[in-house]
């Protein structure tokens, strides 16, 4: 992509998603996504109703009456945006490619945690690491990452979850929180999704395209596998043929939602031609 255009691009995504930050998600992220726990900020006098366990004894022994340590929320976060970039992103039929929406939403949760002060930073994977931003503040770093979720051209086309999966325990020692974004086609992951949400907080965002659930019928057409490169014609006008992709999507779908509930992994699912502002909300609104 040429120097102007693409800073043409990182403008426009950087106007939308920071406005989006600013205006709808500051408050829901900030409630959703919780510090690293509470460290002690001061003692006061006890009041009623407060907690025993909170008093501090030797300052109620010195003054004579009793006085509570009150915490505060250690707010500051890291953040992972952990994001696929395999062949199969590259699809869209109805609104705009898997892709597309893909770099929306890491923009936008990259201003929402850079607004409450929280480090970023993205691994890009296929089958294996492509890229790993280790995480930062600030404007200028996000606007890199934004630059990089357009202009970055993996080397594979395949994916793995399991090795981003292995990869992020590897390279992040502290609890972080992690958003996984992929269209979630791979299915060899679950035993490591539940591992790696046990040391992080994992969440799992899901970016489909509308024809993978609904096959139009438009008669005999070539279908190319966009990570493997096969080709084949398939006639859409078999209801038969149609009823069994369906049931295939349905099934898989099932299988998906069962995983990300045993490993107690928030997810939510967006479509292409879908607004994914309310997904986020939704995501949110489920932390909270």
């Amino acid at each position: 992509m040429e120097t102007v255009d693409l800073l043409k691009k990182v403008r426009k995504i950087e106007i939308k998603t920071r406005g989006l930050s600013n205006n709808i998600f500051a408050g829901q992220y900030h409630s959703a996504f919780k510090g690293r726990g509470m460290a002690f900020s001061e003692v006061r006098e006890y009041q009623y109703g407060d907690d025993i366990r909170d008093i501090d004894w030797n300052v109620t022994a010195r003054f004579n009456k009793p006085y509570i340590k009150v915490f505060e929320e250690e707010r500051e976060l890291t953040v992972m945006l952990l994001i696929d970039v395999s062949g199969s992103l590259e699809f869209g039929t109805v609104k705009q490619f898997k892709k597309d929406i893909v770099t929306e939403i890491a923009a936008t949760l990259a201003f929402s945690a850079i607004q409450n002060n929280d480090k970023i930073g993205v691994i890009f994977f296929s089958n294996k690491i492509e890229k790993f931003i280790p995480p930062q503040k600030g404007k200028k770093h996000i606007l890199y990452i934004i630059r990089e979720l357009l202009n970055f051209e993996p080397d594979s086309r395949m994916t793995d979850i399991k090795v981003c999966l292995e990869y992020l325990i590897d390279v992040m020692k502290r609890k972080c929180t992690a958003f996984i974004i992929s269209d979630f086609i791979d299915d060899g992951f679950y035993n490591a999704m539940t591992i790696t949400n046990r040391k992080h907080d994992l969440v799992a965002i899901q970016v489909y395209d509308r024809r993978i659930e609904d096959l139009p019928s438009v008669g005999l057409i070539n279908v190319k596998d966009a990570e493997t490169g096969n080709e084949q014609w398939i006639d859409t006008s078999s209801l038969s043929l149609r009823k069994a992709h369906s049931e295939w999507w349905k099934t898989k779908q099932d299988k998906l939602r069962n995983a990300f509930n045993k490993s107690r992994v928030d997810a939510v699912s967006v479509r292409t031609d879908q607004d994914f502002v309310k997904a986020l909300l939704t995501l949110f609104e489920k932390r909270n």
